[in-house]
């Protein structure tokens, strides 16, 4: 009889024991939602550009199928005919794109989220959001548009003269394939 209270009570101690340490996993997994949630909402503008390009693709990749045969149209129906395909293309990136961004930034937290709880321990997460928060980090990033832009024209600019003679020889074989007139090269604009 002695025995079995002993180990009725050793039972008992065990679980208070338990019950103290899933309360701290539970609190821990509080503070690591918490943490992963205010990293998602950092990170909402990346993942929409990212709903966005896949949501784009097709109409590209449509594009792309499409400009041959744009230039197997009769000279005068050409540029109509594209603005009216570029049209179909700009409606439909507005009827889906804002769903599909929706839509990304409500799986983030099942997908991002869960990678985030499984990988990262509670303290390198909070090294992610202090970088993430940092006052240099929020300056860097929004200096990226100025240094694309930046870049950009600088290559543009000191790789026209090497491109564009290349891109004319292209343009005029490919019309000569076609049995039709080359137009000048559209030069890329800065």
């Amino acid at each position: 009889m002695m025995k079995k209270l002993l180990a009725l009570a050793a039972m008992s101690t065990l679980c208070l024991t338990m019950v103290p340490a899933q309360a701290q996993s539970e609190a821990a997994s509080a503070t690591k939602k918490d943490l992963i949630g205010r990293i998602l909402k950092l990170q909402q503008p990346g993942i929409e550009i990212l709903a966005r390009s896949l949501a784009e693709r097709p109409a590209a990749q449509l594009m792309q199928q499409v400009a041959p045969a744009l230039q197997r149209l009769p000279a005068d129906k050409r540029e109509a005919t594209a603005r009216d395909i570029e049209a179909d293309v700009r409606k439909y990136a507005e009827s889906v794109v804002p769903g599909i961004q929706a839509k990304a930034v409500k799986l983030a937290p099942s997908t991002l989220g869960t990678i985030m709880e499984e990988r990262l321990t509670e303290e390198e997460l909070r090294e992610v959001l202090s970088i993430l928060e940092s006052p240099v980090n929020r300056k860097f990033q929004s200096m990226s548009g100025d240094m694309q832009r930046a870049i950009s024209e600088k290559l543009v600019a000191e790789s026209r003269g090497d491109i564009e003679p290349k891109l004319r020889a292209m343009e005029q074989s490919v019309a000569k394939r076609l049995g039709i007139t080359a137009k000048p090269p559209v030069t890329p604009k800065q």
